[in-house]
Formats: structure tokens, sequence, C-alpha cells
């Protein structure tokens, strides 16, 4: 039987995907786990038929990187959640090597002498796999593996991986796909005769009259392939977000105030969620644990509905292909009448993981959006450290989602952004129009209802235009 071509399985991966629109709790941790590669795979540096993408099969590991601006530090923390990151995708760390230069070099991303001593350092370490703290070029990676001898990946393929391990819906499945085939259409490479036929029969043979007939190299063959499945994936893509742009609408429509906990990957969004809502959504130490947004319904302390959304988390770099596929996920937070920021407390460069939520949120166009930023895992930080976060951002919360710290103080700051009804009605609403009742205890606030012969009576506080149709409907 034919191997299977790894072009060939992601063009088929998205056949199988379930056909229901469930974009419900994440995948619980035992399945996750049963998702780690198995250890002892050979990664031996090899041709693949059609594509240079290989499948990532992730062991023994070596990480690089350049620092050409910025501090020794940022430098660090970034190779640092570079390693975060292969072992999220079932790698195993061995070292890291980061090389001083302006400019990363053109042909083999390290400079020539830096490249050699890499391969000495993976020779001696027995890895077998770089990883690259950057998005290489096609040519780079290439000449980076003919010195060092073993297969490089950059860090969009490992973010990407990730993704694809960890999306579930049938809307992740298909945006991870879309992702992956972006990041592979300009990276196909052919080897040898395999990737030059042009037509067969006599024509193959150079047989005069024919040999010049219409056909297709395999490599535009391929290219042709995914130009058609990715236009699928987008009309897939669209058809999803039109169901997900109904019900949020639908939420509009009521009147009821939406919220979205945005943040870095692993800050603890689906903790707070939890802790807020008993949404009993999928927590884990890992990164982008969260990819299909849960939204819950919860209410204010004094009583207003709203709605809370759960989204996927974003990282330095985050590629742009992720960003474009996850727009229509990202449109919760581009909706929503606040925004939650919720950063983690203990992250050594907690103002580089703002500024790239920040990047994102500018992306979908929400940054006219209110913002509250939550500084989660506080109990982990000491008191001099909890000074100097309220020194760092003004306004902002210190809590903890896992001993319960500050959520009460989050509650209330929400219910003091959100939209208040400001509005009196006092009233009886005939039972005909019970609708009306409905919508004041759904969108405002009620302070008391009584029911009489005429209808509800009703004490609340509403928006102007329910307002209105109160007091067109009440009895005298």
């Amino acid at each position: 039987m034919e191997k299977e071509s790894t072009l060939d399985r992601i063009l088929r991966r998205g056949a199988a995907a379930p056909r229901n629109e469930f974009d419900g709790d994440q995948l619980d941790l035992e399945a996750r786990e049963s998702l780690r590669r198995v250890a002892g795979l050979s990664t031996e540096l090899q041709d693949i038929s059609d594509v240079e993408y290989r499948q990532l099969r992730l062991e023994k590991v070596v990480l690089i990187g350049t620092w050409g601006s910025g501090t020794l530090t940022d430098a660090e923390n970034s190779l640092r959640e570079l390693a975060a990151l292969a072992e999220t995708a079932g790698a195993d760390v061995l070292d890291g090597l980061l090389q001083r230069r302006s400019m990363p070099d053109p042909a083999t991303y390290l400079g020539k002498g830096k490249a050699k001593e890499l391969h000495d350092l993976v020779k001696s370490l027995g890895a077998d796999t770089v990883i690259a703290n950057a998005e290489l070029a096609p040519s780079q990676r290439r000449a980076l593996e003919d010195v060092v001898k073993v297969k490089v990946v950059d860090r969009t393929a490992i973010i990407l991986d990730i993704f694809a391990q960890h999306a579930k819906s049938r809307e992740g499945k298909a945006q991870v796909e879309l992702a992956q085939l972006e990041y592979l259409l300009p990276r196909l490479r052919g080897w040898g005769e395999s990737m030059s036929r042009q037509a067969g029969g006599q024509a193959a043979g150079g047989m005069g009259i024919g040999s010049r007939g219409p056909g297709e190299t395999k490599i535009e063959l391929d290219r042709r392939r995914i130009n058609t499945k990715m236009a699928k994936l987008r009309r897939d893509i669209a058809a999803m977000k039109s169901a997900r742009d109904t019900k949020r609408s639908q939420r509009q429509k009521s009147n009821v105030p939406q919220v979205a906990i945005a943040g870095y990957t692993n800050a603890g969004k689906s903790s707070i969620l939890n802790r807020l809502t008993k949404a009993g959504v999928l927590v884990e130490n890992a990164l982008f644990a969260t990819l299909d947004p849960t939204v819950r319904q919860h209410e204010t302390p004094d009583g207003r509905q709203y709605t809370i959304a759960d989204t996927v988390g974003f990282v330095r770099q985050l590629p742009h292909q992720l960003v474009e596929a996850f727009r229509s996920t990202l449109e919760e937070i581009s909706h929503a009448n606040l925004i939650v920021h919720v950063v983690d407390a203990t992250d050594p460069d907690v103002l580089g993981q703002i500024r790239t939520v920040h990047e994102v949120v500018a992306e979908v166009e929400a940054s006219a959006i209110p913002e509250l930023i939550v500084f989660n895992k506080a109990d982990l930080v000491s008191e001099e450290d909890q000074i100097r976060l309220r020194g760092l951002v003004p306004g902002s919360l210190l809590v903890s989602a896992r001993t319960g710290l500050g959520i009460a103080e989050l509650e209330t700051a929400i219910a003091a952004s959100l939209p208040k009804p400001d509005i009196e009605f006092v009233g009886v609403v005939p039972y005909s129009r019970g609708d009306l009742v409905s919508r004041a205890h759904l969108a405002g606030r009620v302070v008391s209802t009584d029911y009489v012969e005429a209808g509800t009576k009703l004490h609340a506080f509403v928006k102007p235009d329910l307002a209105a149709e109160l007091e067109e409907a009440k009895q005298s």
C-alpha cells in the first residue's frame, strides 16, 4: 500500500470532522493527554515525496534564538516561552542557545560558525530536532538542516501543531486546518524527477509531438489542491460564522450585556470563568488549553444578567494565519461591552503579556472597548510584587481563581463597568404583555413584582426604549 503523504493527511483531516455545531466544554484532561506523541518514534531527517512540511514528531529538542534588540532578560523569557510551547507539543527540551546579532543570518538564521557549534551540540546531546524562535524562510530551514543534520522546525510550526492537537469542535478544526495550509503553501518543494512530470504516454518519453503537451508538475498539482481546499474551508468557516453571528445577535437584541475574558495563554482565563459561573470547562496548566469559546450566563451582585465568554489565549508572535483563521472566534471580544483582561501575575514580563494581548485586540478592532485588567495567581506572588503590579497598572485587580482571593471585588468591578438601566418604572403591566415583564427581568433590574387582578405590578429600572414600551402598555 502506498504511504500517505503529509499533504494528503492535512487535506483529508477535515473530512472526518463531526457534523455538528457543538462548541461547548473543552476536551477533558484524560483525553487531552491521550493525544501526546508516543516516545521512541524515529525522526531522522529524510525527504518527503511531495512537500517540505513535515509532520511534527518531536522527542528531544534544542532551542535556538537570536537577540538583536531589547534586553537579555527579554530574550531569555522568549526562549522560555518557546520551551513551554515545545513541551506542550510533546517534546523533551534538552538545551537552548541564544546568539546576539542585529539581524538573523539570511542563509542559516544563526551565523555559519554558530550553526556549526549547534551541530556539535545536537550531536553530543543526542537531539533529533532543532526549534527556532522565529518563523524561518524555507531556504533558511533547508540550509540549517544541511548543517545540523537533523530536522529543523520554527515557532510558527510548533504553534500550529499545538492548535491541531487541541482543536475539537468542527469550527476549531476547520480554522486550524486553514491556518496550516496557509503556512504550507509557500513551503512546497519538490525533489527530483517525481516533481517534473508534465505529460504521460509517448510524450513522457520525449517522442516528438506531444512532448510539450498539457500537464502539471507535481508541485503545481499540490498547489492547486491546497488552494481548492483552502477555498472550501473559507466557505465552511463563513457558514459557521453566520450561525455564531445569529446567536450573538440574539444576545444583543435581548439587551443582555456581554463580557469577554481575554488574555495570554495559560493566564487562568478558564479558571476565572469557572470560579465566576461554575461553567465546568477544562482547566489545565498548559498552553492553549482553550481553543473553542465558551459562553455562560451570569448575573451581577444586584441581579442584572450578562453573558461571559472565555476566548482563545494569545502568545508572542502569534502566527498571522491563526489570527485570520480564528477571526470569527475572536469576534466574541469585538462585540463585548467589557473585556476582562487576565494577566499571569507570576510571569516575569507582565507588561510584555499585556502588550501582546493589546496587539491582537487591535487586530480585531476592539481597542475602544472598556478593559478591566486582572492579575491572576496573586496567591503565588509576594506582597512586594503585589504592590509593584498595582503600580504598573493603576485600577487593576489582584485575584486568585484557585483560592477565591479578590473574586468578590472582580464581580463588583464587572457590575460597575456594565451598562446600567437608568429609567425607573412603576406600574401595572397587563398579563397579555408578559413579554415586557420578561424583558425587564432579562435586561433590567427588577426591584419587585406583585400579581394583581389587572396584571403584574412592576417596579424596575430599565433602558429608555423598554421604559417607553412599558409606559405605553401600563394600566391607567
